[in-house]
């Protein structure tokens, strides 16, 4: 009961910033259950003034922490959870925070490297960007007599535990939620949730990072377009990454770019082809490539930096997304529906020829277009919206996919207006699909499958074992029935206690919201 308090107190102060920012505005009180809309007449007296304008979600999140920054960043990703306007709101949010002092980080990275500071840099310089998790330093390191550049990112103190504070009071909301609300289970929250506390946790460990470039450099060291920064190993822990200065022109700074005579539509051709390449051919790509991220270097290449995101497929979602794609640009949309059953994405008790109908529905305007008025990402939202009325369940790696594909889309058009985005992408398509769907990649495939094959019948004795051990314990079962050991039955009385607290719970929630919402109200 006492954790349940200290939940409720820290989600009522978080109301009351939701209520002065306005936020409760934007709900209809006609969808509200009448104590709900009491509750909502309270929060709207405590609106601070202007707070009626847009992006008020936003501003209070961003006054809330980290934690719900991220949150909100995260959730700009699930438009079926919070619904399209709402994602559209959060994708302007600002990771942003002030800076912490240069005593704090450079205790970060002394302890954190086990050596004095003058020991691991030449030089380090104030903070030259500020996020929620971690602050990013220009230093200078000394090998072999030389100087050379470095960036390093260093993680906010006492970060992980405001998180794991927030986090929790996440969990007791989607939980309870999830209780009470069938809407709430269908949208597993409790899922979501845990999807974002697994990314938060990868952000948090910076070695993942590096990993992460790692991987990356491997994948594109053949690329002629795209690069990463090589991570300097020794120098990155836990808490510090250290990794070359990329000394280059970001791709928002259009004054630079215009002075060095970039060309920008060929600019725009290497950000969707670099990250169609990553998508589709590695499987592994950047899943915050907003401008800011990327940068121009000297050879004409794109650098990528913050690689706490990343986005992955599995070789079926690659080739649902080559499929799909080749389907829409050759107008096959009977072969673009059979993709969808063959991944099991859409149940097969639906017709293929329905769902071709609707896939057409689709399609057939995009080829009434000219070229720069056709959106892939806005195909791919809608095709994802379709497919949610044929019974596609929600799949988080489509939607990490369709969102860092709506940024990219947005990043080349700003370079080039009449970006034919279908001409740029297919060559890339027809390259993946050749490789991976025609005769080689029919014959690795075949391959692969011996081998799995392989792998199966040599793990069968150990099977037959276990099934043997199953059916022995059915038998018994069936001679004796089921008996319940002492500790069962009390973990079983354990879970119906918990079950009458939790109904105890929500009502204390209720009361606590409105006596936060009377005290702020008597404060003004």
């Amino acid at each position: 009961m006492i954790s349940a308090l200290t939940h409720i107190a820290r989600l009522a102060r978080a109301g009351i910033v939701f209520a002065r920012e306005g936020v409760f505005g934007v709900v209809d009180p006609s969808l509200v259950p009448p104590p709900g809309q009491l509750a909502l007449k309270l929060a709207r007296l405590i609106e601070r003034p202007g707070a009626r304008s847009s992006r008020r979600l936003s501003r209070a999140l961003t006054r809330l922490g980290p934690a719900y920054l991220k949150l909100g960043q995260f959730l700009a990703t699930r438009p079926d959870v919070v619904g399209v306007m709402v994602a559209r709101d959060l994708e302007s949010l600002q990771d942003r925070l002030p800076p912490f002092s240069q005593a704090e980080a450079e205790a970060v990275i002394a302890q954190s490297l086990e050596r004095p500071l003058p020991e691991i840099f030449a030089s380090l310089g104030p903070a030259v960007a500020a996020a929620s998790i971690a602050q990013v330093h220009r230093g200078e390191v000394e090998r072999d007599g030389v100087r050379h550049q470095v960036a390093v990112k260093v993680l906010r103190p006492n970060v992980a535990a405001r998180f794991r504070r927030d986090l929790s009071d996440f969990f007791f909301v989607a939980r309870n939620a999830e209780a009470h609300s069938a809407e709430a289970r269908r949208l597993r929250l409790v899922e979501v949730i845990n999807t974002m506390s697994r990314s938060v946790a990868i952000e948090m460990d910076l070695r993942l990072e590096a990993a992460a470039l790692s991987e990356m450099a491997e994948n594109t060291q053949d690329d002629p377009d795209f690069r990463v920064p090589a991570v300097d190993w020794d120098r990155t822990a836990h808490n510090v990454l250290t990794m070359e200065w990329v000394d280059g022109i970001a791709l928002n700074d259009h004054a630079r770019l215009s002075q060095a005579k970039v060309d920008l539509p060929d600019l725009g051709r290497k950000v969707i082809q670099s990250f169609l390449r990553h998508a589709l051919r590695d499987g592994f790509f950047h899943a915050d490539m907003h401008p800011g991220n990327l940068f121009l270097d000297e050879a004409g290449r794109l650098v990528a930096v913050d690689f706490g995101i990343m986005g992955r497929l599995g070789l079926k979602e690659r080739r649902f997304l080559a499929e799909i794609l080749l389907g829409f640009i050759t107008r096959d949309y009977r072969r673009v529906a059979e993709v969808h059953f063959e991944a099991g994405y859409v149940p097969g008790h639906h017709s293929v020829e329905n769902f071709a109908q609707a896939i057409r529905a689709i399609g057939e305007p995009i080829h009434n277009r000219t070229a720069e008025e056709i959106s892939m990402a806005k195909l791919l939202t809608l095709l994802l919206e379709v497919t949610g009325l044929f019974d596609m369940q929600t799949r988080p790696e489509l939607i990490l996919l369709q969102k860092t594909m709506v940024v990219v889309e947005g990043v080349a058009r700003g370079f080039d207006p009449k970006l034919d985005i279908w001409k740029i992408a297919d060559p890339v398509v027809r390259e993946w699909i050749a490789h991976n769907l025609g005769p080689v990649g029919r014959i690795q495939g075949a391959m692969a499958g011996a081998g799995e094959l392989s792998r199966v019948l040599a793990g069968l004795p150990a099977i037959a074992s276990r099934a043997v051990a199953v059916l022995d314990n059915l038998e018994k079962m069936s001679r004796e029935g089921i008996t319940l050991s002492p500790e069962t039955i009390a973990a079983m009385g354990r879970t119906e206690g918990r079950k009458n607290r939790w109904r105890t719970v929500a009502l204390w929630i209720i009361a606590a919201t409105f006596i936060g919402i009377l005290v702020a109200i008597r404060q003004l």
